[in-house]
């Protein structure tokens, strides 16, 4: 029994996922907690080992666990650091990785969110046989891992593939995480979907909807769901809209690197042909000829939860003993 298991972290901008997994790449147990509830990343790594501790317990103890993998914001593969994380509390470097081999007594390594969620597609996921996609994570934030010829891109320095901080709309909406105006994060993100509702709430007071009944503050990229799932006309202008920038920047992703696929991940998706039927209209517009009709646009096959855990897990796998 070994080290036949390994921990896989998912820390997003709201939520951090774990699990502990087997080679077969079976989640045996997992747990969840929130991230920005702590300022502090002590504070923040003490209820993380608090909860798997117990969970490290059940598999039969730390013996059996070969390492830790994490995926995280703006985390850099080379170093174990997560760097700047605009979507974080814990601003500066962050050396998380070496924190939990200290806090954890195991080896740990560290890759950005979207890079582990891409790594989790490639091995258990919509990418198994792909050497060229592309996952677009649309979360709190939008991330995204880039595989090229087999190999996850992560450049000289380890920060390749920042798809979602590209500009969009020069001088376009301000992004309060990094300072910039325009990217497709502050479009394309759940956040991004929020912001565009409570502006169009305001710009388009002609359009009904039953967003109307709600304060500002209770407008969220869940309530946009419900209501375009009822067919309320301005959450479908929002999707519209979100879609047309998303699908334009996706048009731009396939000039570049000319991938088989390209997967979207996490909550935006759950609104299905809402924002796929915009994005795919606009993806395939905005391509040269070549390039047309030629690329899957999927939605990931692996639950939410389980792909950025499988994925960082695999990450663990790789280490040499």
């Amino acid at each position: 029994m070994s080290q036949q298991l390994v921990v896989g972290i998912d820390i997003g901008g709201t939520n951090t996922k774990f699990g502990i997994v087997d080679r077969r790449g079976n989640i045996l147990c997992d747990g969840r907690m929130l991230t920005n509830k702590h300022e502090d990343v002590n504070c923040f790594l003490d209820e993380l080992h608090q909860q798997l501790a117990v969970l490290i317990a059940q598999v039969g103890g730390i013996e059996n666990i070969k390492g830790i993998g994490v995926g995280a914001p703006n985390g850099n593969y080379y170093n174990g650091n997560i760097e700047y994380a605009p979507n974080l509390r814990w601003k500066g470097v962050v050396p998380l990785a070496s924190l939990l081999e200290k806090k954890f007594g195991l080896p740990a390594v560290l890759t950005n969110d979207a890079n582990a969620a891409a790594l989790g597609e490639l091995i258990y996921g919509a990418a198994r046989g792909m050497k060229d996609f592309i996952v677009i994570t649309l979360g709190t934030g939008v991330g995204s891992g880039i595989v090229a010829n087999g190999q996850l891109i992560y450049g000289h320095d380890g920060f390749a593939g920042e798809l979602g901080h590209i500009i969009v709309i020069p001088g376009g909406r301000y992004h309060p995480g990094t300072g910039a105006r325009g990217s497709l994060e502050a479009y394309a993100s759940a956040t991004g979907v929020t912001n565009t509702a409570i502006e169009f709430l305001e710009t388009r007071p002609d359009v009904p909807s039953m967003m109307r009944e709600h304060t500002k503050e209770e407008i969220n990229s869940k309530l946009i769901y419900e209501a375009a799932m009822k067919g309320d006309p301005l959450a479908m202008e929002v999707y519209e809209f979100t879609g047309e920038i998303l699908g334009a920047a996706l048009a731009n992703f396939v000039m570049f690197s000319s991938p088989e696929a390209i997967i979207l991940f996490g909550g935006l998706t759950q609104a299905g042909d809402v924002i796929m039927k915009p994005v795919r209209e606009h993806m395939e517009k905005n391509l040269l000829p070549i390039f047309q009709n030629k690329v899957k646009l999927l939605f990931s096959e692996l639950k939410e939860s389980d792909a950025a855990i499988l994925g960082a897990s695999a990450l663990a796998w790789e280490m040499k003993d």
